[in-house]
This record gives C-alpha cells, sequence and structure tokens, in this order.
C-alpha cells in the first residue's frame, strides 16, 4: 500500500509557504517606507539591475502576470519612480526605466534588502551555504 499524502510534508507546498511568509515579512519594510505593494517591489528591483526592460521581459523573470506587471508599471510611473517609453526596436514592446527618484529609492531600500537576506542567512546559521546550494539546484532544473 502507497504511503498517504501528506501535505506537510510536500516540497512544493513547503516552498510556496516559505516564500509567501518570507515575502511577507520583506514586504512590511518597503511597504511602510514607501507603500510599495510586492509587485511594485518586484518591478523596481528588477529595473535596478537594467538600464530599460520591456514588460515581457520582468514578465518573464520575476514569474508574475503580464497584467500585474503592467498594473505595477502604471502605478509606479504615477508616482514618479519610473518611465515608460515605446522601445525603438520593436514597437509593440514598452520600455520601462527607474527614475532618478526611483533609484534614490532603490538606494535606500538595496541596504534594507541585503540586511534581511543577511537575518535570514544567520537563521539559516550552518545551514545556510547547503540550503542556497539546493535552491540554485531547484531554479536551474525548474527553469528549462
Amino acid at each position: 500500500m502507497a504511503e498517504p499524502f501528506i501535505l506537510d510534508d510536500f516540497l512544493p507546498y513547503r516552498m510556496s509557504v516559505l516564500a509567501g511568509r518570507l515575502s511577507r515579512e520583506y514586504s512590511r519594510i518597503y511597504q511602510e517606507r514607501f507603500g510599495l505593494s510586492r509587485a511594485e517591489w518586484r518591478v523596481v528591483a528588477h529595473l535596478s539591475q537594467e538600464s530599460a526592460v520591456s514588460v515581457r521581459e520582468i514578465h518573464a523573470r520575476v514569474d508574475m502576470d503580464k497584467s500585474k506587471v503592467s498594473r505595477a508599471a502604471t502605478r509606479l510611473e504615477q508616482a514618479g519612480y519610473i518611465t515608460k517609453r515605446t522601445s525603438i526596436s520593436d514597437r509593440r514592446l514598452v520600455e520601462l526605466a527607474l527614475t532618478g527618484k526611483g533609484h534614490e529609492m532603490m538606494a535606500e531600500l538595496a541596504p534594507l534588502a541585503q540586511a534581511f537576506q543577511d537575518e535570514l542567512l544567520t537563521r539559516l546559521g550552518a545551514h545556510a551555504d547547503g540550503f542556497l546550494r539546493g535552491a540554485d539546484r531547484l531554479l536551474e532544473i525548474s527553469d528549462g
């Protein structure tokens, strides 16, 4: 007879719960400081790594629906954190980029994000390196 299915032992479920909890924990920081939603944080954080990026590229990279990325981009543009422009190379694409105000916000948030990650690694203690290697491996496998 097969072993009974136990949801709390199912790795995808556990990873999803963990990701949600950690995301909510960190979201308190950027929500309190700048009033950003999770989607807005992901867009801004991604844009801080690139000079100009299309909504399609962000959607693929941050694992969010295109409509969520678009709504977040609209709110960020209204708040003055990003600019939107039609791509010169492909007029069907809208490219997003941080404004000076957006770069200033990221200059404040980046060290807070790093401190949050450092705290998580401290919580993991001696398991941190193994956890990171395992997560990287799962991301490699599931990316194909």
